[in-house]
């Protein structure tokens, strides 16, 4: 879904990234949580944001259920929509770590593809990316079930669930691993800071 339009040309505006960067005295970055549901993803991002916010720099949470009732209400569950769900949260992210803020993503993003696609998106643009696994057992992650969705999984209720019915790809060389032997999610959001270097 991608516009191709040979009319359509990125404008470039007066002020560069670096400029933007130095205003706020730090460095842009997209943090992406790649999991299966219930892997704790979505509690790591939210206890990242506290520490990054709290530590004086800018930040925000890009959930994927937060996009999915606005931004990405039109897609389904689908593999094409999958696709583009991953597409359209890549270049959100990357508008905010050009931006300046470091843009947290916990979406499960199941095909290596697509996350190495969100990647290159910043890479183009000279921008931060990280991407932390959240490795966690589907067997934790169905006894946990925090929104009934394996159950429905299992009994039918629903097609094409990631771990289920669908592939979860598991990153090849992400940037970091989290399990639960981390610990709590503050054990997790402290070592996620030190992809970006930030003391807290």
């Amino acid at each position: 879904m991608s516009n191709q339009n040979p009319n359509v040309i990125w404008h470039s505006n007066n002020l560069s990234t670096e400029e933007r960067h130095a205003s706020l005295g730090y460095t842009g970055a997209t943090i992406w949580f790649t999991g299966l549901s219930g892997s704790g993803k979505s509690s790591i991002a939210s206890a990242t944001e506290k520490l990054i916010v709290t530590s004086g720099r800018p930040s925000y949470l890009l959930d994927g259920d937060n996009l999915r009732l606005g931004l990405n209400e039109d897609l389904n569950f689908s593999a094409e929509d999958r696709h583009e769900n991953v597409r359209r949260v890549a270049e959100v992210a990357r508008l905010f770590a050009d931006a300046g803020l470091i843009a947290l993503v916990p979406l499960i993003s199941p095909y290596r593809d697509d996350r190495q696609n969100a990647r290159e998106v910043h890479d183009r643009f000279g921008l931060r990316f990280f991407e932390v696994f959240v490795d966690t057992p589907i067997e934790i992650c169905e006894e946990r079930d925090p929104k009934g969705l394996y159950k429905k999984a299992r009994s039918g209720e629903i097609k094409g669930f990631t771990g289920i019915d669908d592939p979860y790809e598991k990153p090849s060389s992400p940037d970091l691993i989290l399990t639960p032997e981390n610990g709590s999610p503050e054990d997790g959001a402290r070592l996620v800071l030190k992809l970006l270097e930030i003391s807290y």
